[in-house]
């Protein structure tokens, strides 16, 4: 049901939203050089490396070249990129992934392979299950952007803070996850989108707050 309900809602997606797509190529191409897309190797379902589709919001074939991780004040980020990230409109061509099959609506976020070989043996439970656009992590996390224009080194911030929470969220969804879970997630996304409430779900926002506690009793 997952993949049929993947399939349809990606496909109507894409058409929907095919002058979205024809904007963004035109705005995209005159704003630099380097193509509409970004297309770089994320780590899927069972380890297996795919492409990921995005509308580029940096120069040209500058990923792993500074910083992995992004804040607002990167110079590589074009004058386009800045309302893309900040809108989260660079995600939508995630819906050809979706469509494709090697992503799904919902589902641990596709990481990159420098992360991936940090897990734990209980940490690559998570690449049981096919990556998606949202999840629970992506819920807390809406406003990743703005810690990373904040720290003074992005990268170090994602691995003390926000990684640690993202691995448990992503492990409790992989324990608990079901298509009607998946249907409550993508109306909290939205809801989350369009409003930046700090409100989550009451089994999550438990979790969150647990992990607080121990960051506090460690600190």
């Amino acid at each position: 049901m997952k993949r049929l309900f993947d399939i349809l809602a990606s496909g109507f997606g894409l058409i929907l939203l095919s002058p979205v797509f024809l904007i963004m190529s035109i705005v995209i191409t005159f704003d630099s050089p380097g193509g509409v897309f970004f297309r770089g190797p994320r780590v899927g379902k069972n380890g297996k490396v795919f492409r990921i589709f995005k509308f580029r919001s940096m120069l040209k074939d500058c990923e792993g070249k500074g910083k992995w991780n992004v804040g607002d004040n990167d110079n590589r980020i074009t004058k386009t990129g800045h309302f893309l990230r900040k809108t989260k409109l660079d995600e939508i061509p995630q819906l050809i992934n979706v469509f494709l099959g090697n992503m799904s609506f919902v589902g641990p976020r596709p990481e990159l392979q420098i992360y991936v070989d940090m897990y734990s043996d209980e940490e690559k439970k998570i690449l049981d299950l096919k990556p998606g656009i949202t999840d629970y992590a992506s819920m807390v996390n809406i406003a990743q952007f703005e810690t990373f224009t904040k720290a003074v080194d992005p990268d170090e911030a994602y691995l003390k803070y926000i990684r640690p929470l993202k691995l448990k969220l992503q492990l409790y969804y992989r324990d608990n996850n079901s298509f009607f879970g998946d249907i409550r997630i993508i109306f909290w996304t939205i809801y989350k989108v369009l409003t930046h409430s700090n409100k989550l779900p009451k089994e999550i926002n438990s979790i969150v707050e647990e992990h607080k506690k121990y960051v506090e009793n460690i600190t």
